[in-house]
């Protein structure tokens, strides 16, 4: 290890101080993007486990996320990160040894670790005895379905319990809602003023030390006039409300033709389908080089009013057919085809597909109906979608128009009676490109930049 160099007063900004200093053992830190609280947190963590470390002793933290297959990129990085803020060297030869089956930062001289887990492995989470536990810490906290959740694991830490601390402390972070009725809003709220609890609230306006670049306040900016409300949600951690219409259709921007000065470079598809009861609406995006992103064209086929309806196999021919069609037109020269997207609840379709043609189709990772939006709106408030008012010609039958996807978008609206709850759902009607572009925006987040 060495010597540490940190000055604790130019790495914790002010605002922070109550959680550097707090005796409490809950610790809830919500707050909008860009406000550290994460980074506060690890630093913490760490500060921790070096005061035992220095003693000889061994001492673990366990880091949790709902989902394990974020942890890698995300909480991982994070503590190594602050590991080497206090001097720590990692890898092989270093102070502590990273492992990735299973995924832990080991300190070689101690034995002290951080243990990371996905809550979606709990009988693994509650089973291993690791003992010594002086941390515990939710990221993204509003990831998980309730409170219940934690509470099942809390006690099984709490007992492993390290004998030089008076308590194990646990900590939570997460950027609220913007329903002001999901479960963690009120979680947190009712949790203000109790004794063992703190309740901190940050936003990226509490920098005082100069973290939020100047790069970053030009896109906090440019979403701030794209869309007031979404900011006030996103970046000052406001639970804003869903109001009644679920998408601000002056962020769709219409495209009469493709930009002279900006190429597509990349190209995917997403469907939601139907069968015999309700239509299979299948787009077709192209991400630019300059990072916009482009309803290029779209097959809508609905068997409504139908005699004889398709059947898994005619729409597997339409939909490659649409595909061969819409990549090899000339604008879209070279641009590889990135990913298909399909509803995860479609079986039949899928695989007469892969059947027909030998190309699989990757079903979506559904999320509650809030949160799949949410992807959307992140995508809408960077002032970065178009779709084209007249997509380049493949001359197919249910080809050709966006107006179905404009039409439908514009007539999409939360059910009033379900605002007020923790899992708010949308009217099921027309909705169809509606959800494939919720599936294209969830299931190519990173590409799109998009919040992961």
């Amino acid at each position: 290890m060495n010597k540490p160099t940190i000055d604790i007063q130019k790495e914790v900004n002010p605002h922070f101080k109550s959680v550097w200093t707090t005796k409490k053992p809950y610790n809830i830190l919500r707050g909008g993007r860009n406000s550290f609280k994460s980074s506060v947190i690890v630093l913490m963590l760490v500060f921790m486990m070096m005061k035992l470390i220095r003693k000889g002793e061994k001492a673990n933290v366990v880091v949790i996320r709902k989902v394990g297959t974020s942890l890698r990129d995300s909480v991982f990085l994070k503590i190594q990160w602050a590991l080497r803020k206090f001097g720590f060297s990692v890898g092989k030869t270093g102070d502590f040894k990273d492992s990735v089956a299973p995924l832990k930062l080991t300190h070689k001289s101690t034995g002290s670790t951080f243990y990371f887990y996905g809550q979606d492995d709990f009988q693994k989470l509650k089973s291993n005895d690791i003992g010594n536990i002086i941390g515990v810490w939710y990221e993204e906290a509003a990831e998980f379905a309730n409170a219940e959740e934690f509470d099942q694991t809390n006690t099984t830490f709490m007992r492993q319990k390290h004998p030089l601390v008076d308590m194990v402390r646990f900590f939570w972070s997460y950027n609220p809602p913007r329903n002001p009725y999901s479960w963690i809003n009120e979680w947190s709220d009712s949790m203000v003023g109790e004794d063992n609890y703190l309740v901190h609230d940050s936003s990226y306006k509490n920098d005082e030390l100069g973290f939020v670049t100047e790069q970053m306040l030009q896109d906090i900016e440019r979403i701030k006039n794209n869309d007031y409300d979404y900011y006030r949600y996103l970046y000052l951690g406001e639970p804003v409300g869903l109001g009644t219409n679920v998408y601000n259709m002056s962020l769709f921007k219409p495209l009469e033709q493709l930009p002279d000065d900006d190429r597509v470079i990349a190209l995917f598809y997403s469907m939601d389908t139907g069968h015999s009861v309700s239509a299979t609406s299948c787009g077709c995006y192209g991400l630019t080089a300059r990072g916009k992103v482009i309803r290029l064209n779209g097959y809508y086929y609905s068997p409504a009013g139908q005699v004889n309806k398709k059947a898994p196999s005619d729409l597997s021919k339409d939909i490659f057919q649409f595909i061969m069609a819409t990549s090899t037109q000339a604008p879209y020269t070279g641009a590889r085809i990135r990913n298909r997207t399909i509803d995860s609840a479609e079986g039949a379709l899928r695989n007469q597909y892969l059947k027909d043609h030998g190309q699989h189709w990757n079903p979506v990772n559904k999320l509650k109906k809030v949160d799949m939006v949410d992807y959307v709106h992140d995508l809408l408030a960077q002032g970065r979608f178009y779709y084209l008012v007249n997509p380049l010609p493949t001359n197919l039958p249910n080809c050709d128009s966006n107006d179905i996807f404009i039409e439908e978008h514009k007539k999409y609206q939360w059910i009033e009676k379900t605002q007020n709850t923790d899992n708010p759902q949308v009217v099921k009607e027309d909705d169809h490109t509606c959800d494939d572009f919720q599936y294209f925006c969830v299931s190519n987040a990173r590409d799109l930049r998009l919040k992961v």
